[in-house]
């Protein structure tokens, strides 16, 4: 479970307990509840619908647990019914063969579960205009006259315009890779990092006279990361809102970017589009998102100071003479062979991350890269 994922789910979880301190109220809702997580889009790849069940109040707030065995509809304003297929416990896919989001179309979702019922209502998949351009700006982190002390980061930027105005609330989300290399010569030492954004980024254009986003502030890349070191890129995805959603994610993130406890927010703050048919009373937790999609990617190859040496602690000792038995079997492995000198030795290291790339990665290289690399 990511950071969004558990700081949403904190915060959704707030509209039961709206307390500040740990006990169990003495409330009807004691039991778990349902919370529902998924999006439609027009892109032609599976859309997922999560299902889970919350903790009682006074269990763990970031512990959920799946919900099989429910049937999951899609209907559009057509009347076309499209059934979701359960991949695995609590995860509810679409046929990416079979169903593919219009925009222009509306969407409902209903889910049966246990002689209960819940539905949203239809949401419209409105358009959303590509995004124009996607770029960095190195960013001066200490000033110095010595390039010894000079620290250098990224900051990301995303500019955007609808012309026709129909999209006046952005989001986006993004996924980062980066290339990671291990300095010492070791069999896996080149590995490809991915991580998927747990920010909340939105943008209201409504106050102003065109459905325009100029320069608009995607991430920071800190000097103290190793995103930089090599190569790193960035897939940014923009999807269209309408305002109810856009109010919904405004106010979970203004509640995540308080200082201090994230259940100071009220009961009725945060509202979902989810209801129970069956129970007027039940609260169902989590937001169903109906979303036209458009990416664009971005690399960075670039020189940044004040970029530490990420390895230093990586040499422990040094070998000379016969070499033991060494593997990853063992509490030490090599990284540096000089078993051709007189005497041979060997430096050695402790940590397996120091040998084997793969325990913060992937070896293999994405598709994406390569592509990236033949245009170079």
């Amino acid at each position: 479970m990511n950071r969004l994922t558990r700081i949403l789910f904190a915060i959704l979880l707030s509209v039961i307990t709206g307390c500040t301190t740990e006990f169990v109220p003495d409330s009807e809702m004691t039991g778990e509840t349902l919370v529902v997580e998924g999006m439609i889009t027009d892109q032609d790849r599976v859309n997922r619908i999560r299902l889970a069940r919350s903790q009682p109040l006074g269990e763990m707030l970031n512990k959920k647990v799946p919900v099989t065995g429910a049937v999951v509809t899609v209907t559009d304003d057509d009347g076309t019914v499209t059934t979701l297929t359960e991949s695995s416990p609590g995860t509810y896919c679409t046929d990416s063969v079979l169903f593919r989001g219009r925009v222009g179309a509306s969407y409902s979702l209903r889910v049966l579960l246990g002689g209960r019922e819940y539905e949203t209502d239809f949401m419209e998949m409105k358009p959303v205009p590509p995004i124009d351009s996607l770029y960095y700006e190195k960013v001066m982190i200490n000033d110095a006259r010595d390039t010894m002390n000079i620290d250098e980061g990224a900051r990301i930027y995303a500019d955007a315009l609808d012309k026709t105005g129909e999209c006046r609330f952005y989001r986006w989300d993004y996924t980062e890779t980066w290339e990671y290399r291990i300095p010492y010569a070791v069999t896996k030492r080149v590995c490809y990092i991915t991580k998927r954004s747990d920010r909340i980024l939105i943008k209201n254009t409504t106050p102003y006279s065109q459905a325009k986003v100029t320069r608009y502030p995607v991430t920071y890349i800190t000097h103290e990361t190793d995103r930089l070191k090599e190569r790193y890129s960035i897939l940014l995805r923009q999807y269209s809102l309408n305002e109810q959603e856009y109010n919904f994610w405004e106010r979970v993130s203004d509640v995540s970017q308080e200082v201090g406890n994230l259940y100071d927010l009220t009961p009725s703050a945060i509202a979902g589009n989810i209801r129970s048919c069956t129970d007027r009373d039940e609260t169902i937790l989590g937001y169903f998102s109906v979303s036209a999609v458009t990416e664009k990617r971005l690399f960075i190859k670039d020189h940044f100071y004040g970029l530490p040496h990420f390895f230093s602690y990586c040499a422990t000792d040094t070998l000379s003479g016969v070499l033991p038995s060494a593997g990853f079997e063992t509490d030490y492995w090599v990284i540096e062979d000089y078993s051709d000198e007189i005497p041979p030795f060997w430096v050695i290291t402790t940590y397996k991350e120091c040998a084997d790339c793969t325990t913060r990665g992937t070896s293999e290289m994405p598709s994406f890269w390569r592509d990236y690399r033949k245009d170079k």
